[in-house]
């Protein structure tokens, strides 16, 4: 297992995505399943140009909860990642004008949401509702799986990880605080708000309840992050 640091250029990043964008937190699971949705696409047209060889299966997204463990998990069949893509594009966040923007907007609580697609912050939205979160992926290249763990400190773990399916699983760990979204309607009531509409299906499992719910898998329309 290796160790690293997050390279910010801002060593307060987790606050600020804790403090400014707390009001509005639960667009985590919108911007998970959309960065889901994103890397299935990606294959998809790989495949399309023959850059991705034999066939992709199914290729839905999956939403995983998970009340005794304290998880909630995103489940995608996309195109997955190696160990030098997780620390390109997961651990080298481009925040230099983060406390600029911070500022211009600390007064005006409902475009606060801007934080996360000015700066390209999707993935650690997640930070919002986990004390700590996995990432499990394997690229659809010939490479090793691996494991990524971060408990919202600038550090954080890798590792080769034995999986042999490709695409990626997000885990949270629920915090303490944000328990509320270890409730199945709250997970069904934000898919139904923010996931309806998306061009891959999308399943909920709800393991308390040993019910998966395919019912947003017909619904498909354009959705951009």
């Amino acid at each position: 297992m290796e160790t690293g640091k997050i390279n910010v250029q801002t060593e307060n990043i987790f606050p600020i995505i804790k403090k400014f964008l707390y009001s509005d937190h639960e667009i985590f699971l919108r911007e998970l399943v959309s960065n889901a949705v994103d890397a299935t696409q990606k294959l998809k047209a790989l495949s399309s140009l023959g850059e991705a060889k034999g066939d992709l299966g199914e290729l839905d997204v999956t939403v995983v909860l998970d009340k005794e463990a304290k998880t909630l998990t995103i489940k995608d069949k996309g195109i997955g990642m190696t160990k030098e893509e997780v620390e390109k594009y997961i651990t080298q966040i481009a925040f230099s004008g983060a406390e600029e923007f911070v500022n211009k907007y600390k007064d005006k609580a409902s475009e606060a949401n801007a934080i996360i697609g000015h700066f390209g912050l999707g993935f650690y939205s997640a930070f919002m509702v986990a004390e700590r979160v996995e990432i499990i992926t394997k690229s659809f290249k010939d490479a090793p799986a691996v494991r990524w763990e971060c408990d919202g400190s600038p550090e954080y773990q890798i590792e080769e990880y034995d999986r042999t399916e490709r695409g990626t699983d997000i885990i949270l760990h629920i915090a303490a605080d944000s328990e509320e979204f270890l409730e199945n309607e709250r997970i069904d009531t934000l898919l139904n708000k923010y996931c309806k509409f998306l061009p891959v299906a999308i399943k909920y499992q709800d393991n308390q309840l040993n019910n998966t719910n395919p019912a947003l898998d017909t619904q498909t329309c354009g959705f951009n992050r």
